[in-house]
C-alpha cells in the first residue's frame, strides 16, 4: 500500500526512539482508535508499518467524525479476523451541544466478506439506506444503526439468521420488510422514535424476541400476531396513535411490562386493563368518540392567548389553551388538563442565591418563573417552553429545567429546541404541577438502576469511563448517577504552571442510598492525555478521591489495587465520591488538585462603567466574562462612552458584589436594590449582570465638573465555595474588586429651578396611576423629562401622540429642546390622567423607544410607591392574610 500524503510519524512524549503513539494503540488484538482525534490516520500508519499484526485485529473502533474516514474504510475488508467493528459518530458536538453525526453514508461492498464479524455499530451517522453488504454478514449477531436517517430496510434483511440484537432507534423508518419475520434468533428489537405507521403480520414470527420497543412512532394499531411472541418480556408502545390493542397481549406468559402511555386509547380489553404491569397514563380512557364535526371544531377553537408585558394572570378551562407571555415563555394546556376553570398567576423573578441553590459546575441560564397557585395539579401534562441564554459551549454540559417544590430543587426531563423565526433557544418540559422553574446547564448526567443482578454504567461524555456493578452488589435496587468533567491538558498546565502535569477527566459518582455496596464496584478511567500503559512511570501516577464539596483531595493510590492497560486505569471501591487521576512529579498533589478544582469553578470577569453620550448622568454598570467584553463594548459604543474595562478578577457563579458611587456622586437610596448606599448585584455568567441608573451630585455643577468614581466590592460569600477561597474574601482589603472613573460635566443653563411655573409652563397637580400600583407625580415627570433628550419625538409617537401633534410641539418650541420635551410629556399626561393603565403604557413606550433606562427608573418609582402603600396598609392591620403563606415560601 503506497504511503498516503500527510501520514508522517507522530511521536509521543519521551526520549528519542520511544514507540510512536500509533504503535501504542495496538495492544493484543484490539484497536480502540475512536479516542484519538486522528484515529483513522493512526490506522493507516499501522497498516503501513505493521500490517502483519493489524490484519490479526479482532476488535476495531473508529470515529466517523474523522476526515480520513474514507481512506480508512478501504482497510476494513482486509481485516479478515475482525469480530467487532464500531464506526460511530457523535463524538464531536456543534455549538448548541448536540452530537454531530458522522460522515459515514455507506460501507465498501467487500465488508460483506468479513465472515467472523459478529458485532457492528454504525450509530450516529448519515446513513439513508442500509449498506448492501450488511445482509451478507453470515455471523452477525449485534447490529446498531441508531441515530441515522434510514427510511427503509432492504427486503433481504431477514437473511441475518444469527442476529440477536437490532437497534434502529431515531431513524425515519416508515415500514418494515416482511422478511423481518425470518430473524428467528432475534431477542432485542428497538425501533423507537421512527415514523412507522403499520407493522407486517410477520413480526409475530419473532418467537425468540424478549424486548420489543416501538415507542415514539405513528402506529394506530398492532397486528394480532404480536400475541404469538411467547418469549416477550417487555413491550413498549408509548407515544403512538394507538386506538386499539389486541386482547391476545394479556395471554403472553412472560410479559412483565406493557407500556401503552400517551396514545389515543378510549378503551382497552378488560383483561389487559387489570394487569398490574400495564401503564395507561395519557390516554382518553372512558371518553366518547367525538363526531368528525366536533373534532374539527375543537381543533380550530383551542384558545390562544398572547399576554402583554403588563398582564400577570390568565384563566385555563377544560377546553385547554395556548398561552404566550411577552417575555417569550410559552404554555400549552391540552384539553382536559383542568377539570374546572383555574386562574394562573405568574411572574419572573431575579434569582436570589439564598434559595436558588446551584450545584458545582451548574450555570444559571434564565430568570426564575413563578406560577401560582403553588402545587395545583393538572389531569394531563402541561408543556412549558422557557427561553434561556445559550451557553458558549455544551460539550460536556446539558440544559435542564429545574423546579422548586418549596423544600428542594429537582431537575425535569428537558428537550432543547431552537425557534425557527427568532432563533432563540428554549427549554421544553412537561409538568403536572406548578411552582418555581428556572433553566440551568449542568454536567451531563448518566443514571441507572442497580439491582441484585448488577449492571454496567458508562459516560456519554467519555464512553471510556465505565462503572461495572457485579451480581450481588446490592440487596435493594438503588439509583446511581455519573457525571464527568473533562479537563484539557492546556487548562492543567496553565493552572499548575507546570507543562508536565496531566490529569484525566474528573469523575463524580453518587447514589440514593447511604449503605455501602456489598461487593466492590469496578471503575475504569482513561489515563491522562499523552500517557499510556507502555510509557508511564507508576511513581508519578496518583489516584485522588475528593469529598462532596471538593474541599479535600486524598491520594488513595496505595489504598486500592490499580490495574493498568495501555489506555486505562481500573480500580475497585465500595462507596462513591469524586475520582481524579493525576500524572505529575509534584509531591503535595492533594493541595494542587484542590486549587485546580477551585479555579475550574471560577470565571474571569471585567467590570465596565459607561455614560450615555446624550445624557452623562445615565450610567451603565455591567460585570462581564472576559470573552464577552469586546463584543458588548462594540455594541454600545455608538450610544455610550467611558473608561477602559477594569482589570480581570475572578468570581464564582452566584457570587454577590456591590457597586458604590464615590467622590461626589450619589444615587437614589430608596431603590429596592440599594443596600447601605450601594447597588447590589449577583454574578451569573450567562445573565446580563447589568444595571442602568441615574446618578446625581451634591456638588454645585454650575461652575465645575464632578470627577467621581464607582468602586466594586465583594458581598456575601456563596455557601458552596471552598473554605480557602472564603477565607481570602474576609480581609478588609480583599473586598475591593475594581474602581472606574465617572465624570459629570459642568451644567449648562437649563430651565429654572422653580418647579412651577417652568419657562412659561404652568402644570396642574398630577397623580398618574393609583394607590395600589403606585403614583407618578408632577415631580416624577419633571425628573423623567430631564432624561429624555433627543429621543422625545420617538417617545411621543410611541405614547400615542399623533405625528401632527409632534410637529406642532416641535415648531412651537423650535429653539428650546427642554420645552419640546416638557410640552410632549405633560400633554400626554393631561390626556391620560384618568387612564388607570397609563403608567404601564409609559413604561412600554420607553422600552419601544430604546430607553430601557427610563423604563427601569419608572418601574423603580412605582415599586417604591407600591411598597409604601402596602406598608401603610400593614401598619393598620388591613393586609390580606391569604398572601402571607406564599410570601413566606417565596422568601426561602
Amino acid at each position: 500500500m503506497a504511503e498516503l500524503p500527510g501520514l508522517g510519524d507522530e511521536r509521543g512524549e519521551g526520549a528519542s526512539g520511544a514507540p510512536t503513539l500509533a504503535d501504542s494503540c495496538l495492544a493484543d488484538n484490539r484497536l480502540n482508535l475512536d479516542v484519538y482525534p486522528t484515529g483513522c490516520r493512526r490506522l493507516l500508519q499501522l497498516f503501513e508499518g505493521r500490517r502483519a499484526e493489524v490484519v490479526q485485529v479482532e476488535f476495531l473502533r473508529l470515529s466517523t467524525n474523522d476526515r480520513l474516514l474514507g481512506a480508512a474504510l478501504g482497510v476494513l475488508p482486509r481485516l479478515k479476523h475482525l469480530k467487532s467493528l464500531v464506526l460511530k459518530g457523535g463524538l464531536a458536538r456543534d455549538k448548541f451541544g448536540s452530537c454531530q453525526h458522522g460522515s459515514l453514508t455507506s460501507l465498501p461492498p467487500d465488508v460483506g466478506s468479513l465472515r467472523c464479524l459478529t458485532h457492528l455499530d454504525l450509530s450516529f451517522n448519515s446513513l439513508s439506506t442500509l449498506p448492501s453488504c450488511i445482509p451478507h454478514l453470515p455471523s452477525l449477531r449485534v447490529l446498531s444503526v441508531s441515530h441515522n436517517s434510514l427510511v427503509a430496510l432492504p427486503e433481504d434483511f431477514g437473511s441475518l439468521s444469527k442476529l440477536t440484537f437490532f437497534s434502529a432507534m431515531k431513524n425515519q423508518l416508515v415500514d418494515l420488510p416482511q422478511s423481518i419475520g425470518n430473524l428467528a434468533a432475534l431477542k432485542d428489537l428497538d425501533l423507537s422514535e421512527n415514523a412507522l405507521e403499520a407493522l407486517p403480520e410477520e413480526v409475530g414470527n419473532l418467537h425468540s424476541c424478549t424486548q420489543l420497543d416501538l415507542s415514539g412512532n405513528r402506529l394506530s394499531s398492532i397486528p394480532d400476531s404480536v400475541g404469538n411472541l411467547k418469549a416477550l418480556r417487555q413491550l413498549h408502545l408509548h407515544s403512538n396513535l394507538l386506538v386499539t390493542v389486541p386482547a391476545s397481549l394479556a395471554s403472553l406468559p412472560n410479559l412483565s411490562r406493557l407500556d401503552l402511555q400517551n396514545n389515543c386509547l378510549r378503551a382497552v380489553p378488560p383483561e389487559i386493563q387489570t394487569l398490574p404491569f400495564v401503564h395507561l397514563r395519557g390516554n382518553p380512557l372512558g371518553e366518547t368518540e367525538p363526531s368528525p364535526q366536533a373534532e374539527g371544531s375543537s381543533a380550530t377553537e383551542l384558545q390562544r392567548l398572547f399576554l402583554a408585558s403588563g398582564e400577570d394572570s390568565f384563566t385555563v378551562t377544560s377546553e385547554g389553551c395556548e398561552v404566550i407571555l411577552a417575555c417569550g415563555i410559552h404554555f400549552y394546556f391540552p384539553p382536559g388538563a383542568a377539570s374546572d376553570p383555574v386562574r394562573i398567576d405568574f411572574r419572573t423573578l431575579e434569582p436570589d442565591p439564598r434559595w436558588v441553590k446551584l450545584r458545582h459546575h451548574d450555570v444559571l441560564l434564565s430568570r426564575v418563573l413563578e406560577l401560582q397557585p403553588h402545587g395545583v395539579t393538572f389531569q394531563q401534562e402541561v408543556q412549558i417552553w422557557m427561553p434561556y441564554a445559550a451557553p458558549q459551549s455544551l460539550q460536556q454540559l446539558e440544559v435542564v429545567v429545574r423546579t422548586f417544590s418549596g423544600h428542594s430543587w429537582s431537575d425535569l426531563r428537558t428537550q432543547v429546541e431552537q425557534e425557527t423565526k427568532s432563533k432563540k433557544h428554549v427549554a421544553h418540559c412537561r409538568v403536572l404541577h406548578f411552582s418555581w422553574f428556572l433553566v440551568v446547564s449542568r454536567l451531563v448526567q448518566n443514571e441507572c438502576q442497580v439491582s441484585t443482578e448488577g449492571t454496567l454504567l458508562f459516560s456519554s461524555v467519555d464512553p471510556n469511563i465505565k462503572v461495572t456493578f457485579p451480581p450481588g452488589v446490592t440487596e435493594e435496587t438503588r439509583s446511581v448517577k455519573l457525571q464527568v468533567l473533562p479537563v484539557s491538558t492546556e487548562e492543567i498546565a496553565e493552572l499548575t504552571a507546570d507543562a508536565g502535569c496531566r490529569a484525566s477527566p474528573l469523575l463524580c459518582l453518587s447514589q440514593d442510598s447511604l449503605v455501602d455496596f456489598l461487593k466492590p464496584v469496578r471503575i475504569q478511567l482513561p489515563l491522562p492525555f499523552g500517557v499510556t500503559g507502555l510509557n508511564l512511570d507508576r511513581s508519578r501516577l496518583h489516584l485522588l478521591r475528593g469529598d462532596v464539596q471538593g474541599q479535600t483531595w486524598d491520594d488513595i493510590t496505595s489504598q486500592v489495587v490499580l490495574e493498568l492497560t495501555h489506555l486505562y486505569a481500573v480500580f475497585e471501591v465500595t462507596h462513591f465520591s469524586w475520582y481524579w487521576l493525576w500524572y505529575t512529579t509534584k509531591t503535595y498533589i492533594g493541595g494542587i488538585a484542590k486549587k485546580v478544582y477551585e479555579r475550574l469553578r471560577m470565571y474571569q470577569v471585567n467590570f465596565i462603567a459607561l455614560q450615555r453620550k446624550k445624557d452623562p448622568e445615565q450610567v451603565l454598570l455591567q460585570c462581564l466574562p472576559k470573552h464577552k467584553v469586546d463584543p458588548v463594548l462594540k455594541k454600545l459604543q455608538d450610544r455610550y462612552r467611558g473608561p477602559e474595562p477594569s482589570d480581570m478578577v475572578e468570581m464564582f457563579e452566584g457570587e454577590q458584589f456591590f457597586a458604590a458611587f464615590e467622590r461626589g456622586i450619589s444615587i437614589d437610596m430608596d431603590r429596592p436594590d440599594c443596600v447601605d448606599g450601594r447597588l447590589s448585584f449577583i454574578f451569573y455568567s450567562h445573565l446580563k449582570n447589568m444595571k442602568e441608573i441615574y446618578v446625581t451630585s451634591p456638588v454645585d455643577r454650575k461652575g465645575q465638573a464632578v470627577k467621581g468614581q464607582v468602586s466594586f466590592y465583594r458581598g456575601a460569600v456563596p455557601e458552596s465555595i471552598p473554605e480557602e477561597a472564603s477565607r481570602r474574601r474576609k480581609g478588609p482589603d480583599s473586598l475591593w474588586l475594581a474602581t472606574l472613573p465617572i465624570k459629570l460635566p459642568r451644567l449648562k443653563p437649563r430651565w429654572g429651578e422653580n418647579p412651577s411655573p417652568q419657562n412659561g409652563f404652568s402644570f396642574s397637580p398630577l397623580n398618574l396611576g393609583n394607590a395600589e400600583t403606585g403614583y407618578l407625580t408632577q415631580a416624577n415627570l419633571l425628573s423623567i423629562a430631564r432624561r429624555v433628550g433627543a429621543d422625545w419625538q420617538t417617545i411621543g409617537l410611541n405614547l400615542g401622540l399623533t405625528y401632527q401633534q409632534i410637529e406642532r410641539i416641535g415648531y412651537n418650541h423650535r429653539e428650546d429642546l427642554d420645552k419640546q420635551i416638557l410640552d410632549m410629556l405633560f400633554s400626554w399626561a393631561q390626556q391620560n390622567s384618568e387612564d388607570p393603565d397609563c403608567v404601564s403604557k409609559l413604561i412600554k413606550a420607553m422600552k419601544e423607544s430604546g430607553r430601557q433606562d427610563i423604563a427601569d427608573e419608572v418601574e423603580s418609582i412605582i415599586e417604591l410607591g407600591r411598597h409604601k402603600y402596602w406598608e401603610s396598609i400593614r401598619r393598620v392591620g388591613l393586609e390580606q392574610e391569604s398572601s402571607t403563606e406564599d410570601s413566606a415560601t417565596a422568601a426561602m
